[in-house]
């Protein structure tokens, strides 16, 4: 109470004018500004987040908002000083100035972030300034279709829709400089200038506006409690995905024997028009009996169920007008008013959208016959061609057809791609792929930008057709290099045009064990990949961030889309030209080790990288000093033997940082309910001493895991101990692997001198190293 006294006598000395204080009370955390033509309300929903709306305006304009959206009340101190009301949070301080009709929004340092021009907010025109030359992302990206390379700023006249064809959008501008604004538009037009953002939208106007403030994680973050969570995929989705269009049964069956004959891990195999009877009465909804003759009794299922691999289907927006779900809904008005009647370029019979936006069309669609084709196998969807529409809001509410029917249904994870996203659809399990892009070298490179930039409007899960959906058919090389670009995407998997294999071996030798390397990789890396999977049902962040995102104070940092971090604690740089024999690449600050030959590289400069152009078998990947990376062994499948030793791959740094292990059953929503397990790890390196330390887990999930074996870089200790107890040291990492309790051990890898030290999975520990001088 002191300090707040004295901070607040500081405060009044250094105004010219007097301030009132209300005490801190979670009543007074909005205002009504009173503008031109009316009134404005104003509400901190969270410390970071301010509301700005019309009065009387009650209900979100669009689905960008969760209509399940819950707030706590704020905590905040209220205050006037002469003409301006104050309203202040732990996070951001707002000053209103009635005579200007300005808003002004500040961070806890009193740094401008944001001011507000609300003289034309109620005519649905929004104006905001900032500081002159501060980045601006989001608003959306480039689809498959447009020839440039692209960027991540953003600036000029922008229009945030879902758009076609692999476009990601949101009517959300945000900046590394501590603030974001949403609007509650679809669609939403934005001018952004180099110290300015204006805001509106046609032909609804814009009602509702929310101001951000924090780091970029927090943005995200404030963007999550708006907008809301994305459900976790199911764990399978983590791994590899082939899909394929022309193939039968037989075929099915022989590709993934091969996969599993060879050890190339893969979870999924997704069928294009073959698995369903289109065209056919139901046929949208049902097997193909000729080319699936084991798919409606469920032998299929069961065939691919004993070999751990799951089948999901393409679903398209369309119904055949002239079949009993055709009759059907034209007698009750389902059809998409902007669709109209053509021949299907498959069938070659008279198809039409019907109208996802009601729902009773949403609660049509999934039927019996498409239940009983989830339940014989198909437990995914490819939702295709809704953005032919040209209606922001098909794609996202086909799926909320799929996602709520499915778990009307079953407690089985929802897993979906789409070819557009448009902030909202996160909320239905709502995967993201770049649409029909050309093959080739330079249409993978362009990739990088278009998943970036999907992470920039809140598109996580991203993927896209590796190898190239459209002819003509990727180089050895070309299909080699696309692998290994997937494995470090949120959403791995390959596919081709009509007829188009894209399996490893298709490619010749060299490249198939190029591929290989890189999904077994993938593999390995499930433990770290799944637990950032969690981290983005919480915290809105995925697995995949910009470096800006990750180094927001960075000015070079700004606009790079030839690298990306990996989770928080690997650098990925993939090889995206054809020949290359040398990379430079330039490491943002600090230290950093690469992940296959160990070196150790100084961050702040450019590094030039030699490349393999004959095999293929390098991936220009570091690992960020401070990281704590879990890992596992590679198997066939994801979850195809219990995991009992998670072995952590650890590197001090003098910054304590942590890592949050994560695991769950993997395929349903028992999450939900708390059926989790969730342990924080935590490492520093103090001088000659580490510091390791893990909480005790939480959740009441219990998983196979019953140790960590951890290993710390960055010199072998000469003594070790668990909360002040001498842990016993064996002879070997093998033998401390086989011993049954607890222990640690000396050894060397890649990276140097290693201590390993084995600990029980779930129970709290605080390990002490003592490198000082070595092994004696």
């Amino acid at each position: 109470m002191r300090a707040r006294a004295l901070a607040l006598a500081l405060l009044a000395a250094m105004t010219a004018t007097p301030v009132t204080v209300a005490a801190v009370d979670a009543s007074i955390d909005r205002m009504e500004l009173a503008v031109p033509h009316g009134t404005l309300e104003l509400r901190l929903l969270a410390p970071g987040i301010v509301q700005l709306r019309a009065q009387g305006v009650r209900e979100p304009a669009t689905p960008v908002l969760d209509p399940q959206a819950h707030f706590d009340p704020v905590p905040v101190q209220r205050e006037q000083q002469g003409d301006e009301q104050v309203l202040r949070s732990p996070q951001l301080t707002l000053r209103w100035n009635p005579r200007r009709a300005e808003l002004r929004m500040e961070d806890p340092s009193g740094r401008l972030l944001l001011s507000a021009d609300l003289s034309h907010a109620l005519d649905g025109r929004w104006k905001l300034s900032h500081a002159r030359g501060e980045p601006q992302y989001g608003i959306g990206g480039l689809n498959a279709f447009d020839a440039q390379a692209g960027d991540l700023l953003r600036n000029g006249k922008q229009l945030a829709t879902a758009g076609k064809q692999g476009h990601a959008g949101a009517p959300l501008v945000w900046s590394t400089a501590g603030y974001g604004v949403l609007a509650d538009a679809e669609p939403a037009r934005f001018d952004l200038g180099d110290a300015s953002i204006a805001i509106s939208a046609k032909p609804q106007p814009v009602h509702t506006v929310y101001l951000l403030a924090g780091k970029p994680a927090e943005l995200f973050g404030q963007v999550r409690q708006l907008s809301g969570a994305a459900p976790m995929f199911p764990k399978w989705a983590m791994g590899f995905t082939n899909s394929q269009w022309g193939i039968d049964e037989n075929e099915a069956k022989a590709l993934v024997d091969t996969y599993r004959a060879k050890h190339i891990p893969i979870d999924n195999f997704t069928f294009d028009f073959d698995w369903k009877a289109w065209g056919e009465d139901m046929g949208e909804f049902r097997w193909n009996t000729d080319k699936f003759p084991d798919g409606p009794d469920g032998k299929l299922k069961q065939w691919m169920d004993q070999r751990g691999m799951h089948m999901t289907g393409i679903m398209k927006p369309r119904v055949h007008v002239d079949t009993v779900e055709g009759r059907e809904a034209t007698a009750r008005g389902y059809w998409l008013a902007q669709s109209k009647q053509a021949p299907d370029y498959f069938s070659h019979k008279p198809v039409r959208d019907v109208d996802f936006d009601k729902p009773e069309v949403r609660d049509w669609f999934f039927n019996d016959a498409l239940r009983q084709s989830f339940d014989t196998g198909i437990v995914g969807w490819w939702n295709d061609e809704a953005d032919d529409s040209g209606v922001d809001t098909q794609f996202l509410n086909m799926q909320r057809a799929m996602y709520d029917g499915q778990r009307a249904h079953s407690d089985q994870r929802v897993w979906s791609i789409n070819r557009n996203f448009y902030l909202g659809s996160q909320r239905y399990a709502y995967g993201v792929w770049s649409g029909d892009i050309q093959s080739g070298f330079a249409s993978m490179a362009a990739q990088r930008q278009r998943m970036l930039a999907a992470f920039d409007v809140g598109a996580m899960h991203w993927g896209m057709d590796g190898g190239g959906f459209k002819s003509p058919r990727p180089s050895d090389e070309n299909y080699a290099r696309w692998i290994q670009f997937g494995a470090f995407t949120p959403v791995f998997r390959v596919h081709g045009d009509f007829g188009q294999k894209r399996q490893p071996w298709v490619y010749g030798p060299v490249a198939e064990k190029a591929a290989t390397e890189a999904i077994r990789l993938r593999y390995a890396l499930i433990p770290y990949i799944y637990s950032y999977e969690y981290q983005n049902h919480v915290q809105g962040v995925g697995l995949v961030r910009p470096l800006q995102f990750a180094y927001p104070d960075d000015p070079s940092q700004r606009n790079r889309i030839d690298a990306w971090m990996f989770g928080e604690y690997l650098l990925v740089s993939p090889v995206v030209e054809q020949g290359q024999t040398s990379k430079s690449l330039q490491l943002p600050a600090g230290r950093w080790i690469g992940w296959f030959d160990g070196k150790a590289y100084d961050g702040g400069r450019e590094i030039t990288l030699p490349v393999d152009a004959s095999q293929w078998s390098d991936i220009p990947l570091f690992i960020r000093e401070g990281a704590i990376i879990p890992q596992q062994p590679v198997l066939d499948y994801v979850g195809q033997q219990p995991v009992g030793t998670l072995d952590v791959l650890v590197f001090p740094s003098a910054l304590e940082t942590g890592f949050d292990v994560y695991d769950d059953d993997g395929d349903t929503y028992g999450y939900e309910k708390g059926a989790y397990f969730l342990q924080h790890l935590a490492v520093r390196r103090d001088g000659d001493a580490v510091s390791f330390r893990s909480t005790a887990a939480t959740g009441s999930f219990a998983p196979a895991l019953h140790d960590y074996l951890v290993a710390i870089h960055g010199g072998v200790a000469r003594a070790a101990s668990n909360g002040g107890q001498a842990l016993p040291l064996l002879d070997s990492v093998e033998a401390l692997r086989a011993s049954p309790g607890e222990g640690w051990a000396r050894g060397k890898d890649r990276f140097g001198e290693v201590t390993y030290v084995k600990l029980q999975a779930g129970k709290a520990h605080d390990v002490k190293l003592d490198t000082s001088a070595g092994q004696p």
